[in-house]
């Protein structure tokens, strides 16, 4: 449903929220009855809320499906042989497993990750230089284990995912790829709007390359210490941090500004960490054997959706960017006038049924055909959902014009709004 009545949204806006959540994100969040908090780290997406992470999904699948990557979904349900096999089934080595067993007393995991899984389902199919390279990816629940639970959507127990796995023949056509990747994930997020303010930043690499690659948004309630240079357009992490990593980059520490970061993705150089134990390898041109080449490529859509809050609020709630928002217009009728509402009901019509020039976008709305609430009540409701667009039709937005009808049109993150034709309207969110 592209548009809709707010008559007809069963949730409500709530003025408090569980008296354990801390975190702006899950403040405003469930406030606006875009969440619903289960229990520590484990929240529900309701109608407002999964509208907002699907259009951060289906940006990120946009930009996955066009460097070359497609789409699956595996199981959470985690056979331990695979895990056995690289060696991560212990606690020890992955602390936020959560467990269980068969009524047979076999015991399964609960997907925290899916490197294992991915690599041995290739196993099936990859077994000739001819089958690489390739990339697959999926957009799937995640569980994990957190000792702490306390930012919100941004770090929880169960959370939507987007993992991506390449598989090539070597470390240099890996690196083709891997630069693809790096710059999709720019592109996805200036997208949702956060390409301003987030940087690639380089973390410790492990034993499979000298560095990895991060994707940290900068916001005072980040959890990572980065050192940036704006300059260059790139950052370090604290852990890594010293002469060798300054001299590789070519920066100086008189250039750097010390920040407060969320992590938004990540992007990992895994060689053939995974596909050695598990026997993924293929026969290159002259007949020999070797193992596949692997990366891995991590995006959490609910995580990117409370960044966006944390980043574009106020004290009055959210401020959406325009790609993600829910809807594009907020339509408030105010008063009781029935012909107030009369028109409300025609320009609601109109504005979901226009469609662009190329015919593939409608106008989402979400009309508030509420009746006997204050315009106080009502622009308040407004403010807190934060759709980018507010259009009230009122008694004196009527009046003010005798030559159309008066439509009062106010950005979300503007303070003052002025009165539009339904034509000037249209073109507006059509940006004609």
């Amino acid at each position: 449903m592209l548009s809709m009545r707010q008559s007809k949204l069963f949730t409500k806006t709530k003025k408090e929220v569980p008296s354990d959540e801390i975190s702006r994100n899950a403040d405003l969040l469930i406030r606006g009855g875009f969440i619903h908090k289960e229990m520590a780290g484990v929240y529900s997406f309701l109608p407002l809320g999964l509208r907002v992470v699907n259009k951060i999904s289906n940006i990120i699948r946009d930009e996955m499906d066009s460097i070359g990557g497609q789409e699956v979904k595996m199981t959470v349900l985690q056979d331990p042989e695979p895990w056995q096999k690289s060696g991560r089934w212990s606690d020890k080595v992955i602390d936020v497993w959560f467990k269980t067993s068969l009524k047979n007393g076999s015991e399964l995991g609960l997907g925290n990750t899916h490197e294992e899984a991915v690599t041995r389902l290739l196993t099936e199919y990859i077994s000739s230089y001819k089958d690489l390279p390739c990339s697959i990816y999926q957009i799937q629940v995640k569980l994990r284990n957190e000792t702490r639970a306390k930012s919100g959507i941004l770090r929880g127990r169960e959370f939507l995912m987007k993992d991506m796995y390449s598989f090539s023949k070597d470390k240099n056509e890996h690196e083709i790829i891997f630069e693809k990747i790096k710059e999709s994930y720019k592109n996805i997020f200036k997208k949702i709007g956060i390409g301003h303010l987030t940087y690639l930043t380089f973390a410790s690499g492990g034993a499979f390359s000298k560095y990895s690659y991060e994707f940290q948004s900068i916001s005072s309630v980040g959890e990572d210490t980065i050192y940036l240079d704006r300059e260059k357009g790139i950052a370090i992490n604290k852990e890594v941090l010293n002469d060798e990593v300054l001299s590789d980059l070519g920066i100086t520490r008189e250039n750097l500004i010390e920040e407060k970061g969320i992590e938004v993705g990540n992007i990992f150089t895994l060689g053939s960490r995974f596909s050695e134990p598990l026997n993924l390898n293929y026969t290159d041109e002259k007949g020999e054997k070797k193992p596949v080449f692997m990366g891995c490529y991590g995006m959490g859509p609910t995580r990117l959706m409370g960044t966006l809050v944390e980043i574009f609020s106020d004290d009055k709630g959210i401020i959406w960017p325009e790609n993600v928002a829910p809807f594009q217009v907020h339509l408030l009728a105010l008063g009781n006038s029935e012909a107030v509402f009369l028109e409300a009901e025609k320009v609601f019509e109109k504005l979901s049924s226009q469609l662009n020039a190329t015919g593939d976008k409608k106008i989402e709305v979400l009309f508030d055909d509420r009746k006997n609430l204050s315009a106080g009540e009502k622009f308040s409701e407004a403010d807190l959902l934060g759709i980018p667009n507010r259009v009230v039709i009122s008694e004196r937005s009527l009046k003010a014009s005798t030559d159309f009808l008066g439509l009062e049109l106010k950005k979300r993150n503007e303070e003052k709004g002025k009165i539009v034709s339904l034509q000037e309207l249209i073109d507006i969110l059509l940006g004609a």
